[in-house]
């Protein structure tokens, strides 16, 4: 039945959903690429809270759907920016997220890495954000998780130079107990990030973080960069030590870098695959087997989606992430922590359905069309 949407101009066009899903069977883990999606938390939408509250999160819902994450052979990157830290989860929702869902990967055999930062605080001493990053350390290496260090709001309003970087991360570094992953995430996913690694000129940044690398390369395994910005990733995994692996965060350009050159590839830990899991890990069980080819076949067509859901404001993107969860089933409601699910208009919300409906994203297109009908009564959208 046709739904009728509204464009960014006003007026309302016809489009005709589609009927049939794709196709996409579950799968083991991969064996050319370690791809880990950052997954979304689902919220209670029966408890009584208001944005200021601390997050009700609706556990069944949030680890059933990294069930489902792990079952197409995808590693769960939990508690990151994805999950909402610092935009509605504080950090004592993150820890039990942190200990629910590693226990979880534990009993389902997935792979699970977890973010470590600083969201305890506001602001401090470089003391006081080394004890936070530590406490945060303690949670996840005691789940039994790898780590992720993320950038850290405090320390970008703390330090006052690289070395004050240099001196943080080597702290924490050579106390951790297995190989972490680094992670650079740029100002556009978080505006307080900006001038992260001691400068705001990127190329001063760039050699601070290699900085950090060069030192303790037996500690990385490897990390993820989120800049939006292809060929300065490509640069910077060119100059990586042996061993150190380069995990895409670029949810611009993320078919052509873990498809890489001759020269090298890009891993992949990416908000993206949370709403594209399954065909993601489609698309890298053809590469695979060395079709490069049939691997951009497949992820291509997705770019204009996470373009869409990821467009500025940035950080906002998991509105798109949990809106589509709920179209494809993965949730009986669109309701998010912190009230989030107003951060975008009703014309993003048509187009994602659109540009996910025709990739074949819904398991149940009858469902998705269902719920997209009730959200343009909801905001009075009819013809």
């Amino acid at each position: 039945m046709t739904l009728h949407l509204p464009g960014a101009n006003g007026t309302l066009r016809a489009y005709e959903p589609r009927t049939e899903p794709r196709t996409v069977t579950p799968g083991s883990a991969f064996t050319s690429r370690r791809v880990f999606s950052a997954a979304h938390v689902v919220a209670d939408p029966y408890a009584d809270v208001s944005p200021d509250s601390p997050a009700a999160v609706d556990w069944d819902a949030t680890l059933a759907f990294r069930r489902h994450l792990w079952s197409h052979g995808l590693g769960v990157a939990e508690a990151m920016d994805t999950a909402q830290r610092g935009m509605g989860l504080d950090w004592a929702g993150a820890a039990e997220l942190i200990r629910r869902s590693a226990a979880e990967a534990k009993a389902a055999g997935g792979r699970i890495a977890c973010g470590v930062g600083t969201d305890q605080l506001t602001s401090g001493t470089l003391a006081e954000v080394r004890a936070a990053y530590e406490e945060q350390l303690a949670v996840v290496e005691e789940s039994g998780a790898q780590a992720i260090l993320m950038a850290s709001r405090a320390l970008a309003a703390t330090a006052r130079s690289p070395d004050d970087y240099l001196e943080v991360y080597g702290h924490l570094l050579r106390q951790t107990t297995e190989p972490v992953i680094l992670h650079w995430l740029g100002p556009m996913f978080d505006p307080a990030l900006e001038g992260y690694w001691g400068s705001a000129d990127l190329d001063a940044a760039t050699d601070t973080f290699l900085e950090v690398i060069a030192a303790h390369p037996d500690r990385i395994d490897g990390i993820k960069v989120s800049l939006l910005d292809a060929q300065r990733e490509i640069d910077l995994r060119r100059r990586l030590p042996r061993g150190v692996r380069c995990y895409t965060g670029d949810d611009f350009h993320y078919p052509e870098l873990i498809a890489g050159d001759d020269q090298g590839f890009s891993h992949a830990l990416l908000g993206i695959f949370d709403p594209l899991g399954p065909l993601a890990a489609e698309a890298v069980r053809v590469l695979d087997t060395g079709d490069t080819d049939g691997f951009r076949a497949l992820l291509d067509p997705t770019v204009a989606l996470s373009r869409h859901l990821f467009q500025a404001p940035t950080r906002f993107y998991k509105t798109g992430v949990v809106f589509l969860a709920w179209l494809a089933g993965h949730q009986s409601h669109f309701t998010m922590v912190g009230g989030l699910q107003s951060a975008r208009s009703l014309p993003h919300f048509a187009r994602a359905y659109e540009l996910a409906d025709t990739l074949g994203l819904f398991p149940d297109p009858k469902l998705a069309e269902d719920r997209m009908r009730t959200l343009l009564h909801l905001y009075g959208a009819t013809p």
